[in-house]
Formats: structure tokens, C-alpha cells, sequence
């Protein structure tokens, strides 16, 4: 089972993320962009970041694209680790 929590390129946990969008009032990627760097590079954290706003799961068991998000509804089909196991 994989475990997907951060984003590589700026070696910047989810969870951290989580933590500076709530310290912010931030809830969309681009404005926690400006605020903290991260997936400014090879982007591939994107779509973990947008569920992680609109949910608050830090950690992903499954491989995610923008293009998956837009045929999911991430709130039914994501499971936190906690559940999965």
C-alpha cells in the first residue's frame, strides 16, 4: 500500500499544508501558494492539496490527476487511511 502525504518537490507534508491553510482562512491551491511554497515544480501534488482543503485527509492510498477529481465525488470515494485499513 503506498502512502502519498507530501509534496516532493518542496519535501512538504500535507498535513503541514493543512495546518498554514487553517492559520490563513485559506481554501483553494493558488492562494495557499502564495503563502508557503509547494508544488510549484512538477505540480503532481496538485490534486491532493484540493482534496486536502475540501476534506482534511493528510494522507492518500491511491494515485490522484485533476482530470480523476472531476469524476469523483472526493468526499464518497476517498477514504482517510484510518478507514481503508
Amino acid at each position: 500500500m503506498i502512502n502519498i502525504d507530501r509534496c516532493l518537490c518542496h519535501n512538504r507534508t500535507f498535513a503541514s499544508l493543512k495546518d498554514v491553510a487553517a492559520a490563513h482562512g485559506v481554501n483553494d491551491l493558488e492562494s495557499l501558494q502564495k503563502i508557503v511554497p509547494f508544488g510549484n515544480n512538477c505540480q503532481l501534488c496538485h490534486p491532493y492539496v484540493r482534496v486536502m482543503l475540501r476534506s482534511g485527509q493528510v494522507v492518500f492510498n491511491q494515485v490522484l490527476t485533476d482530470s480523476a477529481l472531476e469524476e469523483i465525488d472526493v468526499d464518497v470515494d476517498i477514504k482517510p487511511k484510518e478507514e481503508i485499513d
